[in-house]
């Protein structure tokens, strides 16, 4: 997928996603909560407010939902701008709200979080940031200036300097800390939950080119007895028509296309017999088939296969299984990506597991970023540089976050390593001093042998050419 694509997609972002109905109803629920603290303090506490200036600030962001409401459909959803401004009326109606009920010293002074909170899930960092700061302005502002709370019997009620400066430091360090953490949960959460759409797609296609090619062996073996009969007929025909050239050259033609759709079926059928036979196939076979886009990119991809220590001789069959194919294609394409010459693919098995590494003798992964390879949109270099080493690809960081997710999904364990690093114990060849990915499977989850491979078998034997 082009990146163009994915800023596209990306940038459709998540304050879309929030539509203006659900913050009208949370700033109704707002308006209900001031109007309630405002009566409450008046007639049970009688407390001197300026009831004028507070009713109507809160006034005004009645008026701000009755005219979102009638200005706008029910399904109107926020661009980034709308919800930036939306929220940012919130904060400021809030604190001039908090101006005029005594600033710091008023316990509700902890909702100033509420609009900070909200702009952090759904919105853009910059916009985040912004929001932040006014919150963290507003608040230092209404810890010197705001109008005082008095009792019935004219008494200030004011909260000692040394609590006051309390209150502004936890309101303070609250916005950075929660504003921070919601907005990195969040985007982590987006990340990923885009990242598992396109492993999805991924695998989704890669099913779709496995049954598309049984679809075909079917078809070559469905055709191949009406093409046999239009053949025996022409041929008959030719024979009979000795006395008639132009129509015993017309029945020659219809033989040699006849001839010709065998050929094309039988190409057909046999790339769709080959898909079909290799639901379970030989272990190389597999791996050759991943490797296969890859191979004459300009690099030169050895493989190598045998048994470990204490393994069979006969090479396991395994299951073909789409997640494996597109899992170790990604790997071995990062791999010829970033290797100078040469790339190795080897697999060995034991009697309990079947191990594949591949390896190349490029940089190798960044020494810090080792225990991230996986982590979805995982592209820090820079343009240039991903440019000149990747000249040919155009992509959304997602290769290894794709090929970890689906390998694991079959069962695998994968293990990242660079052959430069002494302290590495995934290989011991001396040469090798790229990166090293290292496959890992119970053979139990993935040799063919060792599963109910019937199924498979009758539906090989029912599609045959």
């Amino acid at each position: 997928m082009a990146d163009s694509n994915v800023t596209l997609w990306r940038s459709q972002e998540h304050s879309s996603w929030i539509r203006l109905r659900t913050l009208i109803l949370l700033r109704w629920v707002a308006i209900i909560g001031q109007i309630t603290a405002i009566t409450v303090a008046q007639q049970t506490y009688h407390i001197q407010l300026d009831a004028t200036l507070c009713y109507l600030a809160i006034g005004v962001s009645v008026m701000g939902n009755l005219t979102a409401i009638l200005l706008f459909p029910r399904n109107k959803r926020l661009t980034e701008f709308e919800n930036f401004l939306m929220v940012l009326f919130d904060l400021l109606q809030l604190a001039i709200l908090l101006y005029l009920t005594g600033g710091l010293n008023n316990p509700f002074a902890l909702l100033l979080l509420g609009p900070v909170t909200i702009s952090a899930n759904v919105m853009s960092t910059r916009s985040t940031l912004i929001v932040g700061g006014v919150a963290v302005i507003l608040t230092s502002l209404l810890a010197k200036f705001h109008l005082p709370l008095r009792t019935e019997s004219g008494l200030i009620l004011q909260t000692p300097e040394l609590l006051v400066f309390g209150n502004w430091a936890a309101v303070v360090i609250a916005i950075i800390f929660i504003g921070a953490y919601s907005h990195r949960v969040s985007s982590e959460v987006r990340s990923m939950s885009e990242a598992l759409a396109a492993t999805h797609m991924a695998l989704a296609r890669e099913q779709k080119l496995t049954d598309l090619g049984g679809v075909v062996a079917a078809a070559a073996h469905e055709l191949g007895t009406p093409l046999a009969t239009i053949k025996l007929t022409s041929a008959e025909l030719i024979e009979e028509l000795d006395d008639w050239p132009d129509l015993k050259e017309d029945a020659a033609l219809i033989r040699e296309q006849a001839n010709r759709c065998r050929d094309i079926l039988r190409d057909m059928g046999r790339a769709g017999k080959d898909d079909l036979h290799l639901r379970q196939a030989p272990l190389s076979s597999v791996v050759h088939e991943a490797a296969e886009p890859h191979i004459h990119r300009g690099k030169s991809v050895h493989f190598a296969e045998g048994p470990a220590v204490d393994g069979d001789v006969q090479q396991p069959s395994i299951l073909r299984k789409p997640e494996i194919i597109h899992g170790l294609r990604n790997l071995i394409q990062n791999a010829v990506d970033f290797a100078r010459a040469n790339v190795w693919v080897e697999a060995e098995w034991t009697p309990e597991v079947i191990t594949i590494f591949i390896m190349d003798d490029g940089r190798g992964y960044p020494s810090q970023m080792i225990g991230r390879i996986g982590d979805p949109f995982m592209r820090h270099r820079r343009v240039e540089t991903e440019r000149r080493t990747r000249p040919e690809y155009e992509g959304m960081g997602l290769g290894l976050f794709i090929a970890k997710t689906l390998l694991e999904r079959s069962g695998a364990e994968l293990n990242f390593a660079n052959g430069s690093d002494p302290y590495q114990t995934l290989s011991s060849h001396q040469d090798r001093l790229g990166a090293i990915v290292q496959v890992s499977w119970p053979r139990n989850l993935v040799d063919a042998q060792l599963g109910d491979t019937a199924v498979l078998s009758g539906a090989n034997q029912r599609i045959q050419i």
